[in-house]
């Protein structure tokens, strides 16, 4: 009985592993695809305008689970994966915090992305092990709603001068976003 829960929860866990991969290969798609129209720009954001960016998206998306009405036609989808790109590139900040580049070259941009998205991916590996895919039984709305606790909770670190006494940092926050964009545009294609 052990090894055919064993057994299924492995299959499960690489079936997982599989639409992750695939609906961050879209997202990493897209952001070479913006990298090459518009360089590496974003890398004069700071941690608060890309907190605000990824709050924006997230409450486009709130407002349109709520009314149900849109007037622009971005899709949800296209805004989650703003939120998991715009989180990645939180991640990619803060490991170059030290580097006053405004440019990368397309190599290094991808390079950079790809080493903070496996590392995100690892975290959720790891999460799913323990949380036993609890996210699978989640809404939508409920991937928004904890979306912006994360983003309250990353301004509030921001206000204590980046500084946490026993909570996790910043970047564990933004892992989470990119994971919980992604489960959320994982469910969408299920649907």
């Amino acid at each position: 009985m052990q090894d055919t829960i064993s057994s299924h929860t492995a299959a499960s866990m690489d079936h997982t592993l599989q639409q992750y991969q695939s609906v961050l290969g879209r997202c990493k798609d897209l952001y070479l695809k913006k990298a090459k129209d518009y360089g590496t720009s974003w890398r004069v954001l700071r941690t608060i305008s890309i907190v605000d960016q990824i709050y924006i998206k997230a409450c486009r998306i709130r407002q349109i689970q709520e009314t149900g009405k849109q007037k622009i036609e971005d899709t949800i989808e296209s805004e989650f994966i703003g939120i998991v790109n715009y989180g990645i590139i939180a991640l990619i900040q803060s490991a170059l915090k030290d580097d006053n580049r405004t440019e990368l070259s397309t190599d290094e941009a991808r390079d950079i992305y790809e080493q903070k998205a496996k590392e995100v991916e690892d975290l959720m590996l790891h999460k799913n092990h323990d949380y036993g895919e609890a996210w699978r039984d989640m809404s939508q709305q409920s991937f928004v709603d904890l979306i912006l606790v994360k983003l309250l909770r990353i301004k509030q670190i921001l206000a204590n001068d980046g500084q946490t006494i026993v909570s996790e940092g910043m970047d564990a926050n933004f892992s989470d976003i990119v994971n919980y964009g992604i489960f959320a545009l994982i469910k969408m294609h299920e649907q």
